[in-house]
């Protein structure tokens, strides 16, 4: 199996529950879901035109439409090639779970990496048993992607975007209907930083024994 590389780099993570962790994160395209406030609107689409050389990926210096198409065991020879020194591997996008993960974490697990996945939970995770899933619900998106109970069920945190208070009472709703396992982690994470936003995450969290997350790669301008 091959997959469409956006993105392949070593940072911190900055989300979640692994926020301040060095890893690599790999970045697949294609993403049906069309959230209006993604900030990586140009792993949407998977055209043709776009598929490059892993080289000529590498090398971009900002977000652009061109990715790169290789197997596991390649896309593991090309991080090892890059010299990265973080043993946990973020797959992200776009949609990750558009694609089978089994393949691509094991092939990295086996090379003693620790494995995350950050998934919008409209496409059914298949990975392997000991990877991290982070699911970020996306409700009533423009993609007319339903939730899956079944993503729901799978995730180890829960990481969902509020602006106002309406996305934590439909964030509440989600957890009623389509509840998660017991004992999983819930992060707010406020939409783009904003004072309003931030205020009410942090209250809800406070409220809730939930867990803030604020994007710190934001905070420090790295990638």
């Amino acid at each position: 199996m091959l997959y469409p590389v956006n993105e392949l780099f070593e940072t911190i993570q900055g989300e979640g529950v692994y926020t301040g962790v060095p890893a690599v994160f790999l970045r697949l395209q294609g993403c049906p879901v069309g959230c209006p406030w993604c900030d990586t609107q140009h792993t949407w689409s998977k055209d043709a035109e776009n598929k490059v050389a892993a080289a000529d990926v590498i090398a971009k210096t900002g977000p652009d439409a061109r990715y790169f198409e290789l197997s596991a065991a390649e896309i593991l020879a090309k991080a090892n090639e890059l010299g990265f020194s973080a043993k946990h591997l973020v797959i992200t996008g776009g949609e990750p779970c558009m694609y089978d993960l089994r393949p691509l974490a094991e092939a990295f697990e086996a090379a003693g990496y620790q494995i995350q996945i950050e998934t919008s939970g409209t496409f059914e995770v298949r990975t392997s048993p000991k990877t991290w899933v982070t699911v970020s619900p996306k409700l009533n998106m423009p993609g007319g992607y339903p939730m899956l109970a079944s993503a729901m069920q799978r995730a180890d945190e829960v990481k969902f975007p509020v602006a106002m208070q309406k996305h934590v009472d439909e964030l509440d709703a989600l957890l009623v209907e389509k509840p998660p396992r017991p004992g999983v982690t819930i992060c707010l994470q406020p939409i783009s930083q904003k004072p309003r936003a931030t205020e009410l995450a942090i209250r809800v969290c406070i409220e809730r024994n939930w867990r803030l997350s604020v994007q710190l790669h934001k905070y420090l301008a790295i990638e």
